[in-house]
């Protein structure tokens, strides 16, 4: 596994403003580990509150570990996977 500093971490880009959680849930992964992926791809749809939304890749690359899996409750600012730059 490469040193994070290689990797770019895929997280929520931006918080539902009216939102009083901050707390989500990883609903569905469209990209598995090992796969390409370019920038701004879907990658994943989580939920907050009652809202459903696309997490998307940060970068052309690799997703090379998904952080978070499918059912996992994640914080706002984690990382919920990784991307190898390609």
């Amino acid at each position: 596994m490469s040193e994070d500093t290689d990797r770019v971490a895929v997280t929520v880009g931006e918080w539902p403003d009216d939102a009083d959680s901050d707390e989500g849930v990883v609903v569905n992964w469209f990209a598995r580990e090992g796969a390409g992926v370019s920038e701004g791809e879907s990658l994943c749809e989580i939920q907050i509150e009652k809202v459903s939304l696309d997490v998307y890749a940060p970068a052309d690359g690799t997703l090379d570990e998904i952080a978070r899996g499918e059912d996992d409750e994640f914080e706002r600012g984690d990382t919920l996977a990784w991307v190898t730059p390609a």
